[in-house]
C-alpha cells in the first residue's frame, strides 16, 4: 500500500499537510484553554474540513471551508439539546442523513457540507455533548476551520501549485431516477436500521452502527459498489481493533504517546484514502481507540462492541441497497463509461483543431477530466473485478473494458502531449484518421445525434510527414483499436466501415 503510485508525491504532501493542519488546530484549542472534549471536537473538525472539501479550485474551497459552520453549527445544537429526549434524537439524526445525502446532488460543495454536519451530529453522540457545552465546542469548531484553511489555503497551499482536476459531477436523472435522490432514500433506511438494532446492541455506542452505514454510502453509486465498501469497511475495522488491542489499550490515554500516534493515524488516513479503503479504515479505527484512551473509557470490550456495531451498520447498508431503490451496478457502469467516451471524443476533437492551426482549441483540460471519469468507472466496475466475485464472464469483461479505457487515456494524453506542441503541424492524413475515432465513438455512444462529422474542417493544403503529425496520427490510430475493441464487452454492433480499417 505504501509503496502505490503516487505522482508528483501528492498523497504524500496532502498527508503531510493534514498532520499539520489537525495539529495547529488541537493547540490553538489548548492554547485557549478549552476542554479535552472541545479540543477533540476542534481535531476531527479540522480532520474534516482538510479530507472532504474537494471543489475544483482553491476559491471555491476556500467558499465551502466558510460555509461548513453553517451547516455544522445547527446541527451540533439539535444533537446536544436533544441528548436526553432518545426518540427524538434519533428522528433527527435519521432526518440529517437524508438531507446529507440529498446535499451530493449540487455537487463537491454539498458532498463536504452533507459530511460535516452528519458528522457534527455523531461527534455530540460520540462525545456525549450537552447544551452547557455548546459555547466551547463553537469555539473549538471555529479555532480548527480557522486554523486547518490557514494551512491549506495559506502555509501550504498545494492546489495553487498542482490544480486539481475537476471532480466528476454526480450521475444525472430526474426525481427517483436521479442516483443521489435513490441514494438519500436508501442510506436514511441503512441509518434508521442502524439505530434501532445498533441501540439493541449498546445504549451508549449504538450511534458507531450509523456512522458505518453513513460512511459505507460516501462516494459510491450503485449496489454492488456500497456492497464491496462495507466488505472493506468490516475487513478494515477488525485489523484496526486487532491493532488497537496491542497499541491503544497499553497506552492508558498517557498524551504524549497518544498524541503522537493520533498523528500518524492522521497521515494514515490521507495518504491510504485513495488506494485502499480498508486501510484507511485500519487507521481510522485505531484512532478511534486513542481518542477513547484520552476520554479515559477505553477497554478490550469496548473495541469488540466496536466491531460488532460496525457489522451491525454494514447488514443495514447491504439491505437498503439491495430492498430500497436499487441502482444496478451495470446501471451505473455504463453512465460512468458513456461520460468517460464523451470525453474522449471532446479530447480528441480539441486536439485535432490544434493541430489544424485552432490556437483557442485546448485538449489538456479534457485528459485531465477524463483521468478523473475513469476513476470512477474503475471504482464503479470494482464489485465485477473484486477476487471474491464468483462472476467469472463479467469479470473478464469488466476487467477488458478497464485494460482498453486505459489505452485510449494514454493515447488522448499523448495526443495531448503532441498537440501542444508549437511545432507540430496539420498533416492531410489526420483528417481521415479523425473522421475514423468518430466512427468508432458514434458505435459505442448513445446518443440521439452521430458524432461522425463533429470534428472540424481540416486544410488540406497543409504540409505532410511531419514529426509532429507522424506521432499525432500514431496516437489517433490506437486510439481506434482500442475504440473499435471496445465494442465487444460493450456489446455493441461495430459498424460495417470499422470492420475495414
Amino acid at each position: 500500500m505504501f509503496v502505490a503510485p503516487d505522482p508528483g508525491l501528492l498523497r504524500l504532501r496532502v498527508s503531510l499537510r493534514a498532520v499539520l493542519g489537525v495539529g495547529l488546530a488541537v493547540a490553538a484549542a489548548e492554547l485557549a484553554g478549552l476542554s479535552l472534549t472541545a479540543s477533540i471536537t476542534g481535531g476531527l473538525a479540522a480532520l474534516l474540513a482538510l479530507f472532504t472539501v474537494g471543489d475544483a479550485t482553491v476559491r471555491k474551497q476556500a467558499v465551502t471551508t466558510a460555509l461548513l459552520p453553517a451547516a455544522g453549527f445547527p446541527v451540533l445544537a439539535l444533537a446536544a439539546t436533544l441528548h436526553g429526549m432518545p426518540l427524538l434524537r434519533d428522528a433527527a439524526f435519521v432526518a440529517v442523513v437524508f438531507c446529507g445525502v440529498y446535499a451530493r446532488r449540487w455537487g463537491p460543495r454539498g458532498h463536504a457540507l452533507g459530511i460535516f454536519a452528519f458528522m457534527q451530529f455523531f461527534v455530540a453522540q460520540f462525545l456525549h455533548a450537552v447544551p452547557g457545552q455548546l459555547p466551547e465546542l463553537y469555539a473549538a469548531v471555529a479555532l480548527a476551520l480557522l486554523a486547518s484553511a490557514t494551512v491549506r489555503f495559506g502555509v501550504w497551499c498545494i492546489e495553487r501549485r498542482t490544480p486539481a482536476p475537476m471532480p466528476p459531477a454526480p450521475l444525472a436523472g430526474a426525481g427517483l431516477e436521479r442516483p443521489s435522490t435513490r441514494q438519500a432514500f436508501q442510506a436514511t433506511a441503512a441509518c434508521a436500521f442502524a439505530v434501532v438494532i445498533g441501540q439493541f446492541v449498546s445504549g451508549d455506542r449504538w450511534y458507531w452502527a450509523v456512522g458505518t452505514a453513513w460512511w459505507i454510502f460516501v462516494n459510491t453509486a450503485s449496489r454492488g459498489e456500497t456492497l464491496v465498501r462495507g466488505f472493506r469497511r468490516v475487513l478494515g475495522t477488525v485489523v484496526g481493533i486487532a491493532a488497537g488491542l496491542l497499541v491503544a489499550v497499553p497506552l492508558h490515554g498517557a498524551p504524549g504517546p497518544t498524541a503522537a500516534l493520533v498523528a500518524v493515524c492522521v497521515f494514515g488516513i490521507f495518504y491510504t484514502a485513495a488506494p485502499s479503503y480498508s486501510w484507511m479504515m485500519f487507521f481510522v479505527t485505531i484512532m478511534a481507540g486513542l481518542l477513547y484512551g484520552l476520554l479515559g473509557v477505553l477497554h478490550p470490550g469496548l473495541l469488540v462492541l466496536r466491531f460488532v456495531e460496525t457489522g451491525v451498520g454494514a447488514l443495514g447498508a447491504a439491505l437498503a441497497v439491495l430492498l430500497v431503490l436499487p441502482i444496478t451496478t451495470h446501471a451505473a457502469t455504463e453512465a460512468w463509461i458513456q461520460r468517460a467516451l464523451r470525453r474522449v471524443h471532446r479530447c480528441t476533437d480539441e486536439a485535432a483543431r490544434r493541430l489544424a492551426g485552432d490556437e483557442s482549441a485546448d485538449p489538456a483540460p479534457h485528459a485531465a477530466e477524463l483521468e478523473a471519469l475513469l476513476g470512477r468507472v474503475r471504482m464503479a466496475l470494482a464489485p465485477l473485478v473484486h477476487p471474491l466475485s464468483p462472476l467469472r464472464a463479467r469479470k473478464a469483461r469488466a476487467r477488458q473494458i478497464l485494460v482498453l479505457l486505459d489505452d485510449c487515456a494514454r493515447e488522448v494524453r499523448g495526443l495531448a502531449v503532441v498537440a501542444a506542441d508549437p511545432d507540430a503541424s496539420h498533416d492531410v492524413r489526420l483528417t481521415a484518421a479523425c473522421r475514423r475515432v468518430a466512427v468508432a465513438l458514434d458505435t459505442l455512444v448513445d446518443s440521439e445525434e452521430a458524432l461522425v462529422g463533429s470534428f472540424g474542417p481540416h486544410p488540406a493544403t497543409a504540409p505532410r510527414h511531419h514529426p509532429g503529425a507522424e506521432e499525432a496520427l500514431a496516437h489517433l490510430h490506437g486510439l481506434e483499436q482500442a475504440l473499435t475493441g471496445l465494442a465487444t464487452p460493450l456489446r455493441r454492433a461495430p459498424e460495417p466501415a470499422l470492420a475495414s480499417t
